[in-house]
């Protein structure tokens, strides 16, 4: 009864003793990998943190200056997306003050452009100054300086030109824009409705009656303009035409803007009217900017005659020291005047970023998404400082405050998909949510810096209470049926990123080959997208003896 057992015992200890020599001969005469076939699949990144359901928001708005409000865009019991606009006040003079500043902006670059270009010519004319002058030079000297007088003819033509064109805008803002506003505007103007200010209609009634006789005046200069003549007379009584007609416009801005809807004027006519002054008062401002940017560049193209005409002297009389030295002088100033037209650009930005910081203050908008509970602000209303207009909570009864990790808060943006467990309920009972914000500065926890993330509940649910302990994991971007394969077969050499690729089909004598990749996605699951280098069906290397 004991041979079966005896002989299958022997049996046993013969397979096991040729198994354990063909292991050994294996690795004392061969090579040994172990590998994956790289093949499609999905790639996702996924974070798992933890947080506690807190009390949904709720928030009263307030404008943080004062004015007419001209807009509410929405009820009670709307609700409305992050960001979305609530109420806005009357703002057409911050716009015309954007236009002119921005009008600013582009003036200051164009004259940085021109101080850069006469720093350049400077040190051109430096530079030959210390080499000497040559015949071909001299020539090209006496080209530059007929094409300089040319430019000043063309900045003088440009500058007739603008003076027109104020001249068309100032008449179109007096007596297209605001003579809708008066009865007999160029005899005996007269409002066509009732303001409360006797002192303001007089000044602007009276104030119509010199804009008429101003353009008139004005109109008949420009039958002398020319070009090539002394236009200095012309831009200077444009120049004042134009600064009587802005101050006539704000008069009227002010006034306008002053209106309410009555019997005979309606809130539509108001606006209208607003629009119509707003729009002249833009193009006066721009007029105003083009003179200026005329005047510069006649200035700029006289300058370039003077700087022409010395040039050629220069390089006919050949230069001297004294002549080297005051060119490196008249380098420094050019090289001051770049510094100072890029100041003047910056002081202009900062305008501009001024006013339009204005500009947002005068719009109420949602900080979050949510329901609007409450809203006080109605149309022609004076909205006062501080004072709430709106009230708005969030869409979601709770929500969670959690803190993410900073080597993590990349893959977290606002609307990724949430899955949610709460302790109460243990891990069988999920919840749906989304990430709803990303607080932008950081929070040091024990060292590790930390960015708090809000998360909104998708659906109510009775049994989510303020307090409960809740387990996240949040679902970021994620690919398609791309090639994958495990992170640990990316190795580093020699500062790139390369993966192992099995040759031949002799696995017992491995030829295995460096290939270069570059990486994409990194999935919760080990693995990392694989955008170019290897190909469906390469055999990776995971582990060899060689690595």
């Amino acid at each position: 009864m004991f041979k079966k057992p005896f002989v299958l015992g022997i049996l046993t200890v013969l397979v096991v003793g040729a198994i354990g020599a063909s292991f050994w001969l294996g690795s004392t005469t061969e090579s040994s990998a172990d590998y994956i076939i790289a093949s499609r699949k999905d790639v996702a990144e996924e974070v798992s943190v933890t947080g506690r359901v807190e009390s949904a928001q709720s928030v009263d708005l307030a404008f943080e200056q004062g004015g007419k409000v001209t807009k509410v865009f929405v009820r009670v019991s709307d609700k409305v997306l992050a960001g979305a606009s609530l109420v806005a006040l009357e703002n057409s003079e911050l716009m015309a003050s954007l236009s002119e500043a921005r009008a600013g902006v582009s003036s200051a670059e164009a004259g940085l452009k021109q101080y850069q270009a006469a720093l350049d010519s400077q040190k051109v004319k430096l530079d030959e100054l210390k080499r000497g002058t040559r015949p071909e030079e001299i020539r090209l000297a006496e080209v530059k300086l007929e094409n300089a007088k040319s430019a000043v003819l063309d900045a003088q033509k440009n500058m007739a030109d603008k003076i027109v064109d104020a001249h068309t805008k100032a008449d179109d803002a007096i007596r297209n824009k605001t003579d809708q506003l008066f009865t007999n505007p160029t005899t005996a103007p007269q409002f066509n409705f009732q303001i409360t200010n006797q002192q303001l209609e007089n000044d602007i009634e009276s104030g119509r009656l010199a804009m008429e006789s101003t353009l008139n005046t004005w109109h008949s200069s420009l039958s002398s303009i020319d070009s090539a003549g002394n236009l200095a007379p012309h831009q200077i009584r444009a120049e004042d035409s134009l600064n009587a007609v802005k101050a006539f416009l704000d008069k009227i801005a002010f006034m306008v803007n002053s209106l309410t809807s009555s019997g005979n004027l309606s809130q539509t006519t108001i606006d209208a009217y607003k629009a119509d002054i707003s729009t002249a008062r833009i193009n006066i401002n721009t007029a105003i900017g083009n003179l200026t940017a005329a005047e510069e560049k006649i200035k700029t193209s006289e300058s370039g005659v003077l700087t022409a005409e010395q040039e050629l002297s220069i390089k006919k009389a050949g230069s001297t020291e004294d002549q080297i030295r005051a060119q490196e002088a008249a380098v420094r100033q050019a090289e001051a005047n770049v510094l100072s037209g890029k100041a003047q650009i910056v002081q202009a930005q900062a305008s501009i970023q001024s006013i339009e910081a204005r500009l947002g203050k005068a719009i109420i908008r949602a900080p979050f998404a949510g329901t609007v509970t409450r809203v006080d602000a109605k149309v022609g209303q004076i909205a006062s400082v501080s004072a709430s207009s709106v009230s708005l909570i969030s869409e979601a009864d709770f929500e969670i405050k959690a803190g993410v990790p900073e080597a993590d808060i990349a893959k977290v943006k606002p609307g990724n998909d949430v899955h949610i467990t709460l302790d109460a309920y243990g891990s069988d009972v999920r919840f749906d949510g989304s990430v709803s914000s990303i607080d932008p500065a950081e929070t040091i926890v024990e060292g590790v810096a930390t960015y708090q993330i809000t998360v909104q509940f998708k659906n109510k649910d009775e049994r989510i209470k303020s307090g409960m302990t809740a387990n996240m994991n949040i679902f970021g971007e994620k690919r398609i049926n791309i090639i994958a394969i495990p992170q640990r077969a990316v190795i580093n050499k020699d500062g790139h990123k390369v993966v192992r690729i099995l040759k031949g089909s002799d696995e017992k004598n491995p030829v295995f080959e460096d290939v270069p990749v570059e990486t994409g996605l990194r999935g919760s699951d080990g693995s990392v997208e694989i955008i170019q280098g290897i190909s469906e069906g390469d055999r990776v290397v995971v582990y060899s003896e060689e690595n």
